[in-house]
């Protein structure tokens, strides 16, 4: 974040200032300032449920998952260029990306894993993850990127404020709703970087507006959930 820079830049002046005034030093602010900052590590997200007790928790129902689109070929942020409904203007998924699509939905109906409503944005990656691993989808806009490559604060929450009805919607009794979209928009309203790209996360609407993350599931692990 450019303000954590600028502090950085400031402490390291005043560090600086202060060892020339105790004693000789062939430490200098070029020196410091040459060091490659780094943004602060986030904490790793620990799972609450899993095993065969996710898999009793998600049959019940009551869930959003939501998953980042399967992998694509090459990683930029295309939302610069992308234009909805030209899938040539955006990045599209890998043969990779289709084959993890395709097994985390015989996963889901191995395990028997009760859907309704499924979500994607408008973007082809995830439609197309949508449809490859449930067979439908309801595209929607408020699981898009903003067309930026960079993002401020009040972008990341009017992110937060556009995915947040669909991260705590109540499922039909018994179900679990699908969505299907992007790294930032759900950093945005968690604090969590999903990846790798197919990476699912599990969440617990509480019913006041608000949700638990109970489990995080990587694209390869649902058929390892089979009994």
């Amino acid at each position: 974040m450019k303000s954590d820079r600028l502090v950085y830049i400031f402490g390291t002046c005043l560090l600086v200032g202060a060892l020339a005034m105790v004693a000789p030093t062939k430490l200098t602010a070029q020196t410091l300032l040459s060091q490659e900052y780094k943004e602060p590590e986030k904490p790793e997200f620990k799972n609450k449920v899993s095993g065969a007790a996710l898999v009793r928790a998600l049959r019940q129902g009551g869930h959003i998952i939501y998953f980042r689109h399967g992998s694509t070929e090459i990683d930029y942020p295309d939302q610069i260029v992308a234009k909805m409904g030209y899938c040539h203007s955006q990045r599209m998924l890998s043969e990779k990306g289709w084959q993890q699509a395709r097994k985390i939905g015989m996963s889901f109906q191995s395990l028997q894993i009760p859907v309704d409503k499924v979500y994607s944005s408008e973007y082809c990656r995830a439609w197309q993850t949508a449809d490859l691993a449930f067979g439908r989808y309801q595209k929607d806009a408020r699981l898009n990127f903003l067309p930026k490559a960079e993002y401020e604060e009040a972008d990341t929450l009017q992110m937060r404020k556009a995915v947040m009805p669909l991260l705590t919607a109540i499922p039909a009794q018994g179900k679990n709703n699908i969505i299907v979209g992007h790294d930032d928009i759900f950093e945005a309203a968690t604090g969590i970087y999903p990846e790798p790209q197919g990476v699912a996360f599990v969440l617990t609407p509480n019913g006041r507006g608000g949700f638990e993350l109970v489990a995080k599931v990587l694209p390869d692990e649902w058929n390892q959930l089979l009994p």
